[in-house]
């Protein structure tokens, strides 16, 4: 079998946003070809340098074509190494959307899922949690709590035991100190209230400010509400400043989507600045990566709950890293599954049932994508959102 062809599809669902160029941010879907009919799919983390990220592919694909696509690793460590300097998030990114569809070939051409291929199933269902897409202020006034806490408590009628939430208001960037803090409470309290004590929820800082300080003292005020972990409260830039909010809390701390390379993963780790990893596997190099890193993790006795902020593409590469993964915790799940847009597009979405998915059954990867339909909803150029402060600064996001 050889590779024939391989190609980049933008997927973007036309909605639009506040910021940038108005759109929301394209899927980046990439499709690998052989000679023998068989296709892989797989899908680039979305870093908002789309652009970056297919000029790379189109680099790799001339590495590609005509080479056997069962030699995963050897075409992994040739992009990779042969780059001779690091690979940045885009280039990387693109590198990690070309590992998942050769791997969805493997699977497909051995008639198994992926995850028969990398050790077998360690479990059989995987629990997920929904992102802030479930709670996205698209039909209310994110200022008006008594909505806010409504959209919390759809997550159970959504099939999730567990939500993520930002605890920052929407004009965090614009509050005192003690505003910041106290409202920051308050809209975790809300959700406490609103979905009981058997949703689990989990609080994304994003990393928004350079002092763990601020993050230190909203940990303690929210602690009574027993959060599932507590995300990016520092900068990964930075381990020492998430090992210094962790020593200060007792609530889980949560980070790794901006880890993608090997040595700032060795280094989050080695300080012991976490107690929950969450790489990006759309970002990081992929699915076999990712349980490299996992196996890492384990060694140090911390939990495994990888990032997703993509499609169904992605988000069932992770499922299987989830599935053969000891040490794993639990799964995100960024997007709304049961959408008319997704139904159109993507083949194979998995369902939700009591909180979890099951483990992929088809084989390779069990995603694919309407190419017809994808093509109806094709690129819309995109910027991600610049947080500027009430004093013209730039701040972080």
């Amino acid at each position: 079998m050889k590779i024939t062809e391989c190609k980049l599809f933008y997927v973007n669902d036309g909605k639009r946003v506040s910021f940038g160029t108005g759109w929301n941010a394209n899927y980046l879907l990439v499709k690998i070809n052989t000679d023998e009919g068989i296709y892989g799919v797989g899908e680039a983390f979305r870093t908002g340098k789309d652009k970056a990220t297919e000029g790379a592919l189109i680099e790799y694909s001339r590495r590609l074509i005509g080479k056997d696509p069962s030699r995963i690793l050897h075409h992994w460590y040739a992009i990779f190494r042969g780059a001779r300097y690091p690979l940045g998030t885009a280039t990387t990114a693109a590198l990690s959307a070309v590992e998942h569809a050769l791997w969805d070939i493997a699977g497909k051409s051995l008639g198994v899922p992926v995850y028969r291929l990398l050790g077998g199933a360690f479990r059989e269902r995987i629990r997920v949690y929904g992102s802030t897409y479930l709670i996205h202020p698209e039909n209310f006034d994110e200022h008006d709590l008594v909505a806010f806490g409504e959209a919390c408590a759809m997550t159970s009628e959504r099939g999730f035991s567990a939500l993520k939430i930002a605890p920052q208001p929407a004009n965090w960037q614009n509050l005192t100190n003690h505003e910041l803090i106290r409202k920051s409470a308050e809209r975790v309290r809300v959700a406490r209230e609103a979905v009981g004590d058997n949703v689990d929820i989990g609080l994304d800082f994003h990393g928004r400010e350079l002092s763990p300080a601020v993050a230190i003292q909203l940990a303690q005020e929210i602690e009574q509400y027993h959060p599932l972990f507590l995300e990016e409260p520092a900068l990964t830039e930075h381990p020492d400043s998430l090992a210094e909010v962790k020593a200060k809390t007792s609530i889980p701390i949560a980070a790794g989507e901006r880890v993608v390379s090997r040595d700032r993963m060795r280094e989050l780790l080695e300080k012991r600045a976490i107690h929950i990893f969450q790489p990006e596997p759309a970002a990081n190099g992929g699915i076999y990566e990712t349980i490299k890193w996992a196996a890492t993790a384990e060694l140090f006795h911390i939990l495994l709950a990888p990032h997703h902020a993509c499609s169904p593409v992605s988000l069932m590469a992770n499922l299987h890293i989830d599935t053969v993964v000891p040490n794993f915790l639990i799964q995100e799940c960024h997007v709304d599954l049961s959408s008319d847009f997704i139904q159109e597009v993507f083949i194979g979405v998995p369902a939700i049932e009591d909180g979890t998915i099951s483990a992929p059954d088809a084989p390779g990867l069990g995603i694919d994508f309407d190419e017809e339909a994808a093509l109806k909803y094709g690129y819309h150029p995109y910027d991600r959102p610049v947080i500027i402060g009430r004093d013209g600064s730039v701040g972080l996001e």
